[in-house]
């Protein structure tokens, strides 16, 4: 008789902003199938909201991201994933420790696959962005992306939201953003900073909207409850 396994231990790297992870955890809760509560995954998380800012320009965030997945992995954890798009930019230095992670920006990808997308606008980071145009060229789908002036908007914006304000003044700028992917032709619109999807939905589009970290959370529990 085969030995049913054990859900893998995940070890989540979070803290960037914190709102975005405690976010990503309530999806990754409401994604897992349970008949009780000891069916829920195992999680160890670290939110560290001192890891140096992602947009700075520099690698400074390379090394606290790579200790704080040493950190998880000794304290029992088989699986890594990241509650940031940008920090993905240091995922070799993640997977340094030795455990596997679960790609957000390639699960945002198979996910844009899934809706039969060819051109995909991304709202995101310019770090992000960029990790979004390397990936998605291998997935054979063209990134749409704001202008210039747009994407300064959008960072405004965006530390707006880490600070907290989640107000309709946000949501209604969140939305227009998004609609000028639409207006170049996005047939979906990837939420590609985990602070987007706190102040947008699906309800905001004419368009298909993937929340990156809801579908990070699907993938996650997949990958843990997989022999």
């Amino acid at each position: 008789m085969t030995k049913t396994l054990p859900p893998k231990v995940l070890g989540v790297l979070g803290g960037m902003g914190p709102a975005a992870t405690l976010d990503f955890l309530a999806k990754l809760q409401a994604a897992t199938p349970v008949a009780r509560e000891q069916d829920h995954l195992r999680v160890l998380v670290d939110i560290n909201p001192k890891v140096p800012d992602r947009n700075a320009g520099d690698d400074a965030a390379g090394p606290v991201l790579a200790a704080m997945a040493v950190g998880l992995r000794e304290a029992g954890a088989q699986v890594l994933a990241i509650a940031c798009n940008t920090a993905h930019a240091y995922a070799e230095q993640v997977k340094a420790s030795g455990l596997p992670l679960v790609d957000l920006i390639e699960t945002a990808g198979l996910a844009a696959q899934a809706h039969g997308a060819a051109r995909v606008g991304v709202l995101g980071t310019g770090g992000a962005l960029a990790l979004y145009r390397r990936t998605f060229s291998r997935q054979a789908i063209e990134a749409v992306t704001l202008d210039d002036h747009e994407q300064v908007e959008f960072m405004a914006l965006l530390y707006r939201i880490k600070h907290g304000d989640l107000g309709p003044a946000s949501r209604e700028t969140m939305a227009a953003l998004a609609h000028r992917l639409v207006g170049k032709g996005a047939q979906v619109v990837v939420a590609g900073c985990t602070e987007v999807p706190l102040v947008m939905g699906a309800a905001d589009l004419s368009v298909p909207f993937i929340d990156a970290t809801e579908a990070l959370a699907r993938r996650c529990v997949a990958v843990c409850l997989a022999d």
